[in-house]
């Protein structure tokens, strides 16, 4: 037999005693290491589940944790014990509980016996490492770690930190060269006997008992100094996500497994029946697999760490809520807000829908309550139009609606009269498309019967409001496509203008307009906007209206024509 098998397990023992089985039943001697932290009873049921296999043996036993020297301290007694009682071992194939493999051993040895002279150790310099997480790529080897860092998190942030104020540093054992790699290896007989058996072992032990994680460091660096010949890389399947944590496979990644023609696979869910029935039994007539090529699922795993670090466009979430504009999107569709459009049109919504198929929604941020389309309660997603509910948080209340709605265009409008929580927010949203006529606020209190000195009032509170909306929509952080008319501008030609607006809109359907909504009556506006002169409001956002006669759209104002049936 050409390849035996150190296991280290702490969790999940009847399912390492079923790897163990599988591979020792097939031939191959199993050395296994049982973490001292897992009870007796524990360790004793799996000691007595495994008693009728002669070529399996268990190590002493070492308190392990993550990230200091005792996991090292572990597989070298594995090891020495395993290369000790199995004289016919060629290469050690260092494995851990949670380990499923994925192929047949036959298929294993004989790839290990093409390359009888060859360790397969990730090993590679901390200069060339990029999935590092947390920093310390170097320093790891230049400090001292004598703390642990998940049980004695503050103490090891406070020495590290105090060892790089005052300058210490340890002197890399000479003749050395740091590297780091995947803590799974298989090493050659001859190179992890010399690692074990150096005469300079006691000092390398000393030095690497104070380096961080030095499991991902301690024969990656020294196999360098003493193999023949070594390929960088692991034929076990592990993958780490953005956080540094390894992948766990479920049942639902067999096939995903199955491409990767790798040997052996870690982390694999204890639960997972269907990928432990299907790998651990015999299949006589299957196919020689190629060599192992984890890089052919590499895009996926690129992908699901891209999905988990930024997430999908406008979806947010309650655990991992994104910092104010680190957001991976906004939101994830287009939608257009109008602003005066209600003002100056009849029907002006019932007009967009038709022309557009949009879902056209009216004042979403109106003062009472939400107005959803036709006049909808609770919107798809179960959006409430209760004014107190929507203004607890605007900006998820508008990022919900249009999350639940993706599949269609969003339209809805807006006014200074309804909440402006939202303005930073759409103006420096990509897919906002932002139209305002200014000065169209003044129509409804145009048309009011209130007193002239509230009117007045009215007046200067709503031109302030939107001053201040125009001015967020004018800086250099707008990101929206934002068109800004004044009313006058506007209505001297209005179909150019809704035009131009329907073709951003849909300009896969644009087409040319043979009707537009019916303008209210603007007869006596210019002499209302000398009232609220001489009253002592100056309105400045509407354009330019004369007092002695009103100017009008080039469309006359008709008895039929541009209404909506």
């Amino acid at each position: 037999m050409t390849v035996g098998f150190v296991m280290m397990c702490h969790t999940a023992l009847d399912r390492a005693a079923q790897v163990a089985r599988y591979w020792a039943s097939n031939g191959a001697p199993i050395v296994i290491h049982v973490d001292k932290r897992v009870n007796r009873p524990d360790y004793t049921a799996m000691v007595r589940a495994l008693a009728d296999l002669p070529n399996i043996s268990f190590s002493p036993r070492f308190k392990c944790e993550w990230g200091t020297f005792s996991l090292v301290a572990a597989t070298q007694a594995a090891s020495e014990q395993i290369l000790a009682m199995h004289a016919s071992v060629r290469h050690v194939f260092l494995a851990s509980g949670s380990c499923l493999p994925l192929r047949p051993l036959k298929e294993l040895t004989d790839y290990l016996d093409a390359h009888p002279y060859t360790d397969f150790i990730e090993s590679v310099t901390t200069a060339d490492v990029e999935w590092t997480v947390g920093g310390k790529d170097f320093e790891r080897f230049t400090l001292r770690f004598p703390f642990s860092w998940k049980r004695q998190r503050r103490l090891f942030d406070r020495y590290t930190e105090l060892q790089r104020r005052v300058g210490l540093k340890r002197k890399i054992p000479d003749g050395l060269i740091p590297h780091l790699g995947s803590q799974w290896w298989c090493l050659t007989r001859q190179t992890l006997s010399a690692i074990l058996q150096d005469p300079k072992r006691p000092r390398y032990d000393r030095y690497f008992n104070r380096v961080w994680i030095p499991d991902e460091s301690y024969f990656q660096t020294l196999a360098r100094l003493y193999t023949t010949s070594i390929e960088s890389r692991s034929l076990t399947l592990s993958k780490f996500d953005i956080q540094g944590k390894p992948h766990i496979f479920y049942d639902d990644h067999l096939q995903l497994l199955r491409r990767s023609d790798c040997f052996v696979a870690r982390k694999i869910w204890p639960k997972a029946g269907r990928l432990y029935a299907t790998f651990l039994t015999p299949h006589p007539d299957r196919e020689q697999q190629a060599a192992p090529n984890p890089a052919k699922i590499d895009r996926l795993f690129a992908k699901a760490a891209e999905r988990r670090a930024k997430g999908r466009p406008g979806l947010y979430m309650q655990s991992r809520f994104p910092l104010k504009d680190r957001e991976n999107g906004k939101t994830p569709t287009p939608y257009s807000m109008f602003q005066g459009f209600t003002d100056l049109f009849e029907n002006f919504d019932g007009w967009l829908t038709k022309y557009t198929g949009a879902q056209v929604h009216g004042h979403l941020f109106g003062p009472t309550h939400a107005e959803f389309s036709n006049g909808e309660t609770i919107a798809t997603g179960g959006l409430s139009n209760v004014a107190t509910l929507r203004d607890y948080n605007p900006r998820a209340f508008l990022t919900n609606l249009i999350w639940n709605n993706r599949g269609e265009r969003q339209c809805f409008m807006f006014s200074p009269r309804d909440t402006q929580a939202i303005n930073w927010f759409t103006a420096t949203d990509p897919n906002a498309q932002i139209s305002v006529i200014s000065g169209a606020w003044a129509l409804p209190l145009f048309r009011s019967n209130q007193d002239f000195s509230a009117i007045r009032r009215d007046a200067a509170r709503l031109q302030q409001i939107e001053i201040d909306h125009l001015a967020i929509l004018r800086t250099m952080y707008v990101k929206a496509r934002v068109r800004i008319w004044t009313l006058a501008e506007f209505i001297e030609n209005p179909m150019e203008h809704l035009q131009t607006i329907l073709n951003e809109i849909n300009p896969a359907t644009a087409r040319a307009l043979a009707e537009v909504p019916r303008m209210v009556d603007l007869t006596g506006f210019g002499q209302f906007l000398q009232n609220l002169k001489n009253q002592g409001m100056q309105p400045r956002l509407m354009g330019d209206f004369s007092a002695t006669h009103d100017r009008w759209p080039n469309i006359p104002r008709q008895e039929r024509p541009y209404l909506i049936k």
